[in-house]
Order: C-alpha cells, then structure tokens, then sequence
C-alpha cells in the first residue's frame, strides 16, 4: 500500500522494525525543506510576511493533530520533543504537584521504559508507590485485572494503549470508564496506537495522552502531549524560558501564558511540526480505518506463515496488533538479526526497553518485527524463506 511514497522502499530492504520507527513519505523531506528554502522565519516571534506565514503553518499542525485526534481544542495538543517527553511532562509537571506520599499508581510490567522509569523518579521525590496490574496467560491486560490491582490509595492509571513487545491492545474505554468511576485519572502511552488505529480522545474521554510522530511517518525529535480540558489550568511547565511566558519583571513577579504554549518553552521544532502537519494529511487521506483493517490481515498472514517455520516460539501468537515477537530455539536474539540483515531484512533484537517484562515472559531478550500498512505479504514470505534455511545455525555460527 503506498509503496510508492517512500524512496527507501526503493533499495533492496525488507523493513519491519516499524515498532521502533517508521519510514519516511517523501512528502516530509519536501515539506521540511520548503520550509528551509522558502519561508526560515521563527514561530511566535515576528511581525513580518514569512514569520507570519510560519505561525500560520505552524499552528495548523496543530489544528491538524487536533482533528485527527478529536480533540474538542486546539489548547489541548502540545508540542514537544518525543513521547518520553511528553510523559515526564505529564508525570512532573501534574502530578508531582498533585499525589502525595502513599497515593499509588498502576502500570503493568509490560510498560516501555518511559512510562516507568519517571514513575520511580517520582516515587523517590515524593513517597508515591508503584505497584503492578497483574498480566493474564497471554500477557494480556484485562479488565477485571484492573478492577482487582484498584484499591483505596489508588490515584493514577499509566498504561500503554499498545505494548511495544506483546503487542496486545488494552480495553482503553473499558478502563477509563471505569477509572473514573473511582476518581482514578489515566495515563495513556500511546506510541504504538496512534499510528495504527483511530483514535477519538473525546469518545475515550481520556485525561493524558503521549505518543511520537516518528513512529507514524513523521519525523523524529517532535512528540505530541494532549491533555485534558479539565485539565489544562492544573498543569505546570518543568522547562522554563522564551515564549512561554507573557511577562516577567526584575524582582522575580512574572506572569505565564497559557496552554499550550505554556509547555513549549524555547524555539520549537519549527521544521519538523510543519512536515508533521503534511504526514497527518498524507495519513488521513489513506484512512486509519483502512490501515488498521491491511495491518491486521497482513499479521494474520504472517502468523500463519511463521507457525511453520521451524522451532520458532512465537511469544504472542494471539496478539491483535502488528507487533509479533518471537525467537529460534537456541539462536540468540541479536545473532538472529545480524543473520537477517544478511538479507537485507531489518528487525529489531533485544528486551525493547520493557527491561522489567522477562518477569512476566519468563526470558529478557528477543526478536520483534512490527509492520505498517507499505509491507506485504511477499516481505512476510522473504522472511519465513530465509528463517526456513537449513543451514541457518552454521551461517550465524
């Protein structure tokens, strides 16, 4: 689908690392460029044509995510530098001023890196306690899972809408619900959704939402924050400096401006929030719906072709999502991927930053290709052949 968009799908590359980042549309490089070349000015900042025209553009990215999003306001999307970011602005900039010492929040071990390691930080600043929601057989997040991990001090929910290794998609509205009807707010990871599925925020009724545009055809350093409405005059900014602020005088009173801008401290990613406004068109335009329904149907595949292949140990062969994680018996991980790249075929190996998952998966390291709507069947096939070889431990030997 689309293939023909991207002109690294022009070399000789089998890409299924799409978990880790995706490709690039020519349309970003074009649109970034014309930036460069034809219209260099900062955002916010000037009183002339082409600085006017960057406020322009620049904002309307932002209208641009608002929408694809459903957001109810434009105030609500923040720009900033990744996903990581945007969750330690959630977890610093809210609650650090919002839980107490003994209030609890609840992530699973199947969380990447960045939606725990600011947990504990904050654990050790303030007295906050971290606990588990317990996983099913499959590693799976349920419902009932949540409504048992819940007790009295619970305060906060932070979780992936998809898991970066599992790969399975939580019932989001479910626990939200749910949450909310205990007065617990929810953190939603959304790295691994955003870019494969609709995802209407309104409907969800979520508080916060992170993901990156890196790992949905755009480009990398520029991270999307979307907060609440209820919300918006609780949060305060952990960076501090130009453009964030309306006034300030010499004997330290100074006056903030409001969100979003109260969170984008400093010249922003100028370049790179304009390309992104020309890769949600690009997004939109295919449809989300039509991409989720290719990439479930082209998992379906690729699990039935992989199943074939011989001791291979497919760790979640149930999952919904176009994660699939697996190993060869007795090949290490990074020895598999350094015999697939061989061939051309990039995948990634390792533990994928969710470090503290070998609790839960019984094993720290594996191999995990993830799909996006430009793969096909005949990648899926150029894999299983080259997995199938029968000299594959002597050639990784």
């Amino acid at each position: 689908m689309n293939r023909d968009d991207f002109y690294m799908l022009n070399k000789d590359i089998v890409y299924l690392d799409n978990g880790a980042t995706t490709l690039k549309p020519y349309i970003l490089s074009d649109s970034i460029s014309d930036y460069y070349n034809n219209y260099s000015a900062n955002a916010h900042r000037g009183d002339y044509d082409i600085s006017l025209k960057v406020d322009s553009m620049y904002e309307n990215t932002r209208e641009l995510v608002r929408n694809f999003i459903n957001a109810k306001n434009s105030n609500q999307i923040v720009f900033t530098n990744n996903a990581t970011d945007s969750l330690n602005k959630i977890i610093f900039g809210y609650f650090k001023n919002h839980l107490n010492a003994c209030d609890e929040v609840l992530i699973t071990k199947s969380e990447h890196a960045s939606n725990v390691l600011p947990w504990f930080e904050l654990s050790d600043e303030i007295g906050i306690k971290v606990n588990y929601i317990k996983l099913d057989d499959n590693l799976k997040l349920t419902l009932d899972n949540v409504k048992n991990a819940i007790n009295e001090n619970t305060k906060v929910i932070s979780i992936a809408h998809v898991t970066n290794v599992v790969g399975d998609i939580r019932p989001i509205k479910e626990i939200i619900d749910y949450a909310h009807k205990n007065n617990i707010l929810v953190v939603i990871d959304g790295a691994q959704s955003i870019p494969h599925m609709k995802i209407d925020v309104t409907e969800l009724d979520m508080d916060f939402l992170a993901f990156s545009a890196h790992k949905m055809c755009g480009p990398t350093g520029l991270g999307i924050l979307y907060v609440n409405e209820n919300l918006l005059d609780s949060i305060k900014p952990i960076i501090v400096g130009g453009g964030m602020n309306a006034s300030f005088e010499f004997d330290g009173t100074r006056e903030y401006n409001e969100m979003p801008h109260l969170l984008e401290a400093g010249t922003p990613n100028i370049a790179d929030v304009i390309g992104f406004g020309s890769v949600i068109n690009y997004l939109s335009k295919i449809g989300m719906n039509k991409i989720e329904q290719y990439e479930k149907n082209l998992r379906r595949y690729a699990i039935d072709k992989l199943k074939k292949v011989p001791n291979i140990i497919i760790y979640n062969e149930e999952g919904e999502s176009s994660i699939i994680t697996f190993n060869i018996k007795d090949i290490f991980p990074q020895d598999l991927a350094i015999y697939l790249n061989k061939y051309n075929i990039c995948v990634r190996a390792g533990n994928h930053c969710a470090k503290i998952l070998k609790d839960e998966l019984g094993i720290k390291n594996t191999c995990r290709i993830s799909l996006y709507f430009y793969n096909t069947k005949e990648e899926i096939d150029k894999l299983v052949s080259v997995l199938n070889n029968p000299n594959i431990l002597e050639e990784i030997i």
